[in-house]
């Protein structure tokens, strides 16, 4: 006999099994197609057991910022909480706290919460003395870098590497990922253009992570650069923590912006592309809401998105072309990532063509380049595939000189 009821039943039965079938294929296949989402790989500061051994009854010196976080703890803090004997704090770029703008000088001070000295390797020293060093036994450098060239930071790891070998001091890094790791391009840096913002001979997204990039300055004698001792032999011990769980094809989303005028991910991605333009009149957004997310000139322009800089205490003192209204590109929303020559070449193609001077610092132009070659083949109306193609050979040479350092 036919039961109405029961066949509404089974329909509805049936129904909601496929209906959960659907949304467990979903998800599956959702993890699947992005694995590292979440950022679940663990940082080389949150392997206590790896490094904690390490510095038992040595006075350590930390060269951190504000990125320099273990869960939500700061280093510094994690360390004294632990008992360890930190000495000194040694501020980069930006400061200890990642409260000073581009450039501004750094001030050695005293840590209120912990009453640990603070010592400025941002300025006029950038390598700390004989006297200070002969105080420490270990130096730690635990710093967020975003894989670009002119990004300080290392630097500064340079220096206090330098310093480290000097005065037979010990140097432990403890990686972090690189955001920008899948992007190697961009031309070499020359000797002749190596600078504060230019140190290595590396490309300009080099794609490696400060561990890596450590590694690489022992390993190819790169601590004898800008150095005053002729004939000095550098050996440095140097360990380096590795990322936990993390490969050169994951992507990585920053917990904490690495620096004031870095406020996003969006920021980090154009930031190899959108550098350049320090060197030209063109503002990259610096005192606005949105730095290094848009472009813009008061007169000569690309595009019809407008805004005006202003300066924001502790992140953009005096912005280019302070409290003028200015006209650009808004690229908030576009998937730019890696160095993508072509918004610089668009809008230096925008001001010859109104006989405007586009590299209006053309020596802070080389040393962001790393060579004279860039600007010199722009100026001479080189059109953009030329010009990229006249660093790929250097490339594949520094893809191979890499390979004994890599880590992941």
């Amino acid at each position: 006999m036919f039961n109405k009821e029961n066949l509404i039943n089974k329909l509805l039965s049936s129904t909601w099994s496929f209906l959960l079938l659907l949304v467990a294929i979903l998800i599956l296949s959702g993890c699947a197609s992005n694995p590292k989402a979440i950022n679940p790989s663990q940082v080389g500061a949150e392997q206590t057991a790896e490094y904690f051994p390490l510095l038992k009854d040595k006075r350590i010196g930390v060269v951190v910022n504000q990125t320099s976080r273990v869960q939500n703890m700061h280093l510094v803090d994690l360390l004294t909480k632990h008992g360890f004997d930190v000495q000194t704090i040694f501020a980069p770029e930006h400061g200890f706290r990642g409260d000073h703008s581009a450039g501004e000088k750094v001030k050695s001070s005293i840590d209120a919460a912990t009453g640990i000295n603070i010592e400025s390797i941002y300025g006029k020293y950038k390598k700390p003395s004989k006297a200070l060093m002969s105080q420490l036994d270990i130096i730690i450098f635990d710093i967020q870098d975003v894989g670009v060239r002119f990004y300080t930071y290392i630097s500064s790891m340079h220096y206090m590497m330098q310093a480290a070998a000097e005065n037979n001091v010990e140097f432990l890094v403890l990686d972090r990922p690189n955001p920008n790791i899948q992007y190697i391009d961009g031309p070499i840096l020359e000797d002749k253009f190596r600078s504060f913002v230019g140190m290595h001979p590396i490309p300009l997204s080099h794609g490696m992570t400060v561990g890596e990039i450590a590694k690489m300055i022992v390993g190819q004698g790169w601590l004898s650069i800008e150095s005053k001792k002729v004939g000095f032999d550098y050996k440095l011990k140097l360990t380096v923590i590795p990322v936990k769980d993390y490969q050169r094809q994951d992507s990585y989303v920053l917990p904490v912006a690495p620096s004031p005028n870095l406020p996003n991910q969006q920021a980090i991605n154009l930031y190899p592309s959108l550098c350049l333009f320090e060197a030209t009149p063109v503002s990259v957004g610096r005192g606005t809401d949105f730095p290094f997310q848009v472009l813009g000139h008061n007169n000569t322009f690309v595009g019809d998105f407008s805004f005006t800089p202003k300066p924001i205490k502790g992140v953009s003192k005096n912005p280019k072309l302070n409290g003028v209204l200015l006209t650009g590109q808004n690229l908030t929303q576009t998937d730019i990532k890696g160095f993508d020559l072509s918004l610089f070449f668009n809008w230096f193609q925008v001001f010859e063509q109104n006989k405007v001077e586009f590299f209006q610092r053309p020596d802070f132009m080389d040393k962001l380049a790393g060579t004279d070659k860039l600007r010199k083949s722009m100026l001479a109306g080189q059109n953009l595939a030329t010009i990229k193609q006249s660093w790929q050979a250097d490339l594949t040479e520094f893809k191979q000189q890499r390979k004994p350092y890599l880590l992941y």
